[in-house]
């Protein structure tokens, strides 16, 4: 479990990497969308090859689906709940919704960072070693999430302390969910490991399609589609090495 809660804050940490470069740093939107861009490929890379073809051949395709619908479907009505406070534009360089409360920015980026995190959890307990696309891809897609997010926190308004407070408990949150996934599901059988699996991918996918793409495309337009091939890539290579 100590494992996996390390690797889960080697990828929460990237957070306070992007929160400290969205607070300092004049970023150009799109070179922010491009890396943007290039996270989301790798993700999908990872969430592809670590997450659903390990579930597929753990348990077959019904475990599969099962789950990938089940997190699907749980990101979207999380999302839509969040979005109904405020919570829409959280991870936009724009700034979040005028009306944003706190508790709403503080689920929002919970609910995207949480099933990243219980997927490196669970890859330790499948393969019996994490899995090092999971980590990279992680890592990779949090910095440009909170870099993104807390420039528009800045812009509008929020103080630098309550930007990295945010992003602190984000990261706490993601050492416990990773070492959570590996506790848990300890004992689990193989469909029960198969569908968590595939819950995190469905989540995860939706998460990208809802927020990480159309923000990184909105600041960096077509070229948007090449990067995140390469992102797709480079995980991909990590995944297969």
């Amino acid at each position: 479990m100590l494992e996996a809660a390390w690797w889960g804050f080697v990828g929460g940490a990237a957070l306070l990497v992007g929160a400290l470069a969205g607070i300092l740093l004049p970023t150009p939107p799109r070179v922010l969308g491009l890396v943007m861009a290039f996270g989301s490929g790798a993700l999908i890379s990872a969430l592809s090859f670590d997450l659903t073809a390990e579930a597929y051949d753990l348990s077959g395709g019904g475990a599969v689906v099962l789950g990938l619908i089940a997190g699907s479907a749980a990101f979207f009505v999380g999302d839509l709940l969040i979005d109904r406070r405020g919570g829409h534009r959280r991870k936009s360089r724009k700034g979040p919704q005028p009306d944003a409360g706190p508790l709403a920015l503080v689920l929002g980026a919970l609910l995207d960072g949480i099933p990243e995190s219980a997927a490196i959890g669970v890859t330790l307990l499948e393969g019996g070693a994490v899995g090092a696309a999971m980590v990279a891809a992680v890592f990779i897609s949090n910095i440009p999430e909170s870099w993104s997010a807390s420039t528009g926190l800045k812009a509008a308004g929020r103080e630098p302390r309550r930007i990295l407070g945010l992003w602190l408990l984000v990261a706490a949150a993601s050492t416990a969910a990773a070492a959570l996934g590996y506790g848990l599901l300890g004992g689990a059988t193989p469909f029960a490991l198969a569908v968590t699996q595939a819950f995190a991918a469905g989540a995860i996918l939706t998460m990208l399609a809802d927020t990480m793409l159309p923000e990184a495309v909105a600041d960096a337009g077509p070229m948007v589609g090449l990067v995140a091939a390469a992102g797709f890539t480079t995980t991909f290579l990590i995944w297969a090495a």
